[in-house]
């Protein structure tokens, strides 16, 4: 991706990302209390919901002092909500007429995982795929204040865990950009990127079963369900009103 493509698209989308997450973390905090979900998987759901999914679960979790049984239960809602998003999302895009461009910031304030945004969007096309990348890493900046709020709040000394991948797609950029001598090298690890992704999304999809189900129990899955919809529905209603745009 040029950098300057990935500059405007981070840049307009920083706004959006802010509000998307505020409102995801106060909705799943309610939401997670009326159907009485465990208080710490509730916070790991919310937070993985606003941000970007696994990872945002697992740089929270020591901090809130989650156990294992809470961390699993928050990873498996947001594991089965992707490997959902992967299928429904790019044949609701095409029926709902959206464009590439609001398809890809769709994508990325409605689906948890980079993984799966990065997935949905280069099925969608090569722009979504450059707007919802961007702005879904721009959102999983987010994972830093959002810890260090975790840990002034819980008084953890916890380490923090820095979202590096954001930095090495950076970087990427930045090579793609001032070193076009070196277009053949870049587009062979394209190529390995995309191979490694459709076996992540295939690994996705092989980890879903009953078992998996059963683990996570139905209240948490409930609430992960209903946060996802509302920010799903309310996102695309704002990008169709003109509220959300790039």
């Amino acid at each position: 991706m040029n950098l300057h493509e990935v500059l405007r698209a981070g840049r307009s989308g920083f706004f959006y990302t802010a509000a998307s997450i505020s409102f995801a973390l106060i909705f799943g905090l309610l939401a997670g209390g009326l159907l009485r979900v465990n208080k710490t998987a509730s916070i790991l759901i919310s937070t993985g919901t606003a941000i970007c999914g696994g990872s945002a679960i697992a740089a929270v979790a020591p901090i809130i002092g989650a156990n294992d049984e809470e961390i699993a239960v928050s990873l498996g809602t947001v594991f089965i909500l992707n490997s959902i998003a992967l299928l429904i999302f790019p044949p609701l895009g095409w029926a709902l007429h959206l464009t590439q461009q609001q398809f890809g910031l769709w994508a990325a304030l409605a689906i948890h995982d980079t993984s799966s945004v990065v997935g949905a969007t280069a099925r969608y096309g090569p722009v979504a795929l450059v707007v919802g990348t961007t702005v879904k890493l721009t959102r999983a900046l987010w994972i830093v204040p959002v810890a260090i709020g975790a840990a002034v709040l819980k008084r953890s000394k916890t380490r923090i865990q820095w979202p590096w991948f954001i930095l090495f797609f950076c970087l990427a950029a930045v090579a793609n950009t001032y070193l076009p001598a070196l277009t053949n090298l870049w587009h062979v690890l394209s190529n390995l990127g995309k191979l490694g992704l459709t076996a992540t999304l295939y690994l996705i999809g092989t980890g879903i079963s009953r078992a998996t189900l059963r683990e996570v129990g139905w209240p948490p899955l409930l609430q992960g369900i209903i946060l996802w919809i509302l920010v799903g529905v309310t996102s695309l209603w704002l990008i169709f009103a003109g509220w959300i745009a790039l």
